[in-house]
């Protein structure tokens, strides 16, 4: 999908006092199909946002009576929601990186190259398009009953399934085995059913089994008598004690060992347990949730795990999907963690370039959704300016970057896209040669070795290409 087609009849409000400029700047944003209005000054401007607030702002910074820093500092005390691009000189650069420390979402210098404010407009448009749909969907979860603190993120085919599911079955007093691979949101599953159900103002209780060794973890599960084990120095309550009247996860739980199970078992067939060093019984009322990334039907059949307690545990299954099979989801996904850890970092991070979305896009992710918020948060930590770039994004999932067989669509790409796309397909048939594809294109070898560095995110190369090298694998 071609970035025009994100932001369809976006509106637009361009300040500048410059009456030619303007009106040319009008034109051509109405020809790319955007809602576009003007204004001579900043004030004026303001005139016009208190009956019509647009998407984006595009302004001059040096304007007499108000100029474009303080129009800015205005719109971001009244409209959270609209964009602003800042146009300056040459020479007053300063002043548009003024504006980013303020707030701008990017700059561009005067005379502007219009097809590059259309790549401006469209990424600050795409990014102000994410944010709004992250909150349109916390919004629709709250209004379902879900928790604003829960980061369920999503609005694939997969996701919106999954939900539909947890919906049907969070009142449900019956067992529920949430199955999928590391990192695709089993806990926040298990969270979401607790959310929708009648227990939902009772206790949440995770308990990570694969963290706790044997011992450890039927006292977690069950707590102890005093002097029931060598270090038992007082009683304690365990984790089903502390859930009572609500749920208790059992994350991980083809890691129990064979004698917990044993325990597990009766309790959900008697809902009793005794604390350890204990005989007498204790009755609660506990809803059990079950999660776990093994097959354990296998666990079953090689004799790891106790076929009556699966069955016990195996009343309705969920899977959550790999990130891979929801590929839908990434922008959101990382926009919604970019927003949270930039503000954690206290910095001002718009969102990311359209290659470095791309990158995102194109990753196998199977460490999923806990890999991807991994990666964006390295990302922030790293990123010193107000967009993400590939430079920023791991090394282990560069190397999707590096493919460039997807045609750029034409209209709809910029033409360093389109750059990208002839060195890469040029190099391929020259089978890595980078003299040979400089000859092709009629550009220098060294500028293609530039550009692959670029591509990968890496510092230029120091030194030159020689003829018949062939590009880095």
């Amino acid at each position: 999908m071609s970035e025009a087609t994100q932001t369809p009849g976006a509106s637009i409000l361009v300040v500048d006092d410059e009456p030619a400029a303007r009106s040319a700047l009008v034109e051509l944003l109405r020809e790319e199909g955007f809602t576009v209005r003007s204004a001579a000054d900043g004030f004026k401007a303001l005139g016009q946002l208190d009956e019509w607030v647009p998407d984006l702002v595009v302004t001059d910074v040096k304007m007499p009576g108000m100029d474009g820093i303080e129009l800015m500092k205005k719109i971001r005390e009244r409209f959270e929601g609209t964009g602003v691009i800042v146009m300056t000189a040459y020479g007053s650069v300063e002043h548009a990186v003024s504006a980013m420390q303020l707030g701008a979402d990017d700059y561009l210098t005067k005379p502007v190259h219009f097809p590059e404010l259309l790549v401006v407009v469209r990424r600050v448009l795409a990014s102000y398009d994410l944010r709004r749909e992250n909150m349109r969907l916390k919004s629709a979860l709250v209004g379902e009953g879900i928790s604003p603190g829960l980061d369920w993120i999503g609005q694939s085919k997969q996701s919106r399934e999954l939900l539909g599911l947890v919906r049907q079955v969070a009142d449900s007093e019956a067992s529920v085995l949430i199955l999928g691979e590391s990192g695709t949101g089993k806990e926040l599953v298990a969270r979401a059913l607790h959310a929708w159900s009648r227990r939902k103002n009772g206790p949440f209780v995770p308990v990570h089994c694969a963290a706790l060794n044997e011992g450890v973890l039927e006292s977690e599960l069950f707590g102890h008598e005093k002097g029931a084990f060598t270090g038992a120095t007082g009683k304690r309550e365990g984790r089903f004690l502390k859930a009572d009247g609500g749920t208790l996860l059992l994350d991980e739980v083809g890691d129990i060992p064979l004698s917990v199970q044993v325990k597990l078992l009766r309790f959900l067939q008697e809902r009793q347990f005794e604390p350890v060093g204990s005989d007498s019984p204790i009755s609660v009322d506990v809803r059990v949730i079950a999660s776990t990334h093994r097959d354990l039907q296998r666990e079953v059949r090689e004799g790891r795990f106790r076929e009556d307690l699966f069955y016990r545990l195996n009343v309705i299954t969920l899977r959550t999907p790999p990130l891979a099979q929801r590929r839908e989801d990434i922008p959101a996904l990382a926009m919604h963690f970019l927003e949270r850890y930039a503000s954690k970092s206290r910095k001002i991070i718009r969102g990311f370039s359209d290659r470095a979305l791309r990158v995102l896009l194109s990753a196998d992710w199977p460490g999923n959704v806990r890999q991807l918020e991994n990666c964006i948060e390295r990302a922030v930590v790293l990123c010193q300016g107000h967009e993400v770039e590939p430079r920023h994004l791991p090394r282990d999932i560069m190397v999707h970057a590096r493919t460039g067989d997807e045609t750029p669509p034409i209209p709809g790409s910029s033409m360093a896209e389109i750059e990208k796309f002839a060195i890469l397909k040029t190099l391929e048939h020259v089978r890595g040669s980078t003299s040979k594809a400089a000859e092709i294109l009629g550009i220098s070898p060294r500028k293609i070795q530039y550009r692959l560095a670029e591509y990968r995110g890496e510092a230029p190369p120091a030194g030159g290409e020689h003829d018949g090298n062939r590009a880095p694998e």
